[in-house]
């Protein structure tokens, strides 16, 4: 039986939630209200600054900018994460703790120290600045975080059911998309997810690297020098925190269904050998 934590636990984890989303929570309070002027008491209640972000072109533009690239980013980073997490789960190899940290670097290094490298290096080598550069540093930033999910997901498989595949003649590859994708499919399901929701929100590298192809973040940015235009960029910052939480708990739900479905094969093998 589990004991029940301490009141001084409890207290800080709701001091912990106040603090981290008590400005997020601002969003919706200013995105309704009729004024056009930041400030409390509120004046009444609205969706004019929704219905204004339908009329705005360069908006659209951006939207499309950054689910262009984050959709790109989701797979780019899924597919070398998978192969990484095959590699990491399954295999021995010299230096390979030394490989797998190294690939996990991006999570621990500042953004302003990634993007400012990149541009050196993209400009060094006379690339121009485009989308396409952007979704190389997301494709960087996002492939640490679809490792994790899925060297998790890969740890958890009964690798019995990849052993007795081959058995019955199925060859490595056919086994790798017949058995083991489908396997951890939830797990790519979430790495997509996760993937994906890091490059729509993300601004630092995409300020850096983009050129005339600006991302939605990058919009955002360039609005708030207007204070006219602040209740529409709560209005769109509210949808974007929405989605955002959207997409994250879809793949929370995945993942940890991978978890189950892995760990439900293994029971049930185990089981069946006993």
């Amino acid at each position: 039986m589990s004991a029940k934590p301490p009141k001084s636990l409890l207290t800080y984890a709701v001091i912990y939630l106040i603090f981290l989303y008590a400005p997020v929570m601002l969003l919706p309070i200013f995105a309704f209200n009729d004024s056009a002027i930041i400030a409390l008491p509120l004046s009444g209640f609205t969706f004019h600054w929704f219905s204004l972000l339908w009329e705005t072109k360069a908006l659209h533009e951006a939207l499309y900018n950054s689910l262009l690239i984050a959709v790109i980013t989701a797979v780019g980073s899924t597919t070398l994460g998978i192969f990484a997490a095959r590699a990491a789960a399954r295999y021995v190899f010299p230096g390979k703790r030394g490989i797998v940290g190294f690939i996990m670097v991006p999570l621990v290094l500042p953004e302003i120290i990634v993007g400012v490298a990149l541009i050196v290096v993209l400009i060094q080598l006379g690339l121009s600045l485009s989308a396409w550069t952007v979704i190389i540093g997301h494709v960087l930033i996002c492939t640490p975080f679809s490792v994790a999910i899925l060297q998790s997901a890969f740890n958890n498989m009964d690798r019995s059911l990849e052993e007795a595949s081959m058995d019955l003649g199925e060859s490595k590859l056919g086994t790798f998309f017949r058995v083991i994708l489908p396997l951890v499919a939830p797990g790519i399901i979430s790495s997509l997810l996760i993937s994906f929701t890091i490059s729509l929100d993300e601004f630092i590298i995409a300020f850096f690297l983009t050129g005339t192809d600006v991302t939605l973040p990058v919009y955002i940015w360039g609005q708030l020098r207007f204070p006219a235009r602040l209740p529409a960029i709560m209005a769109l910052g509210f949808l974007m925190v929405s989605l955002s939480f959207f997409l994250l708990l879809t793949a929370e739900y995945f993942r940890r269904r991978a978890n189950r479905l892995t760990s439900n094969h293994t029971r049930s093998n185990n089981g069946i050998f006993q």
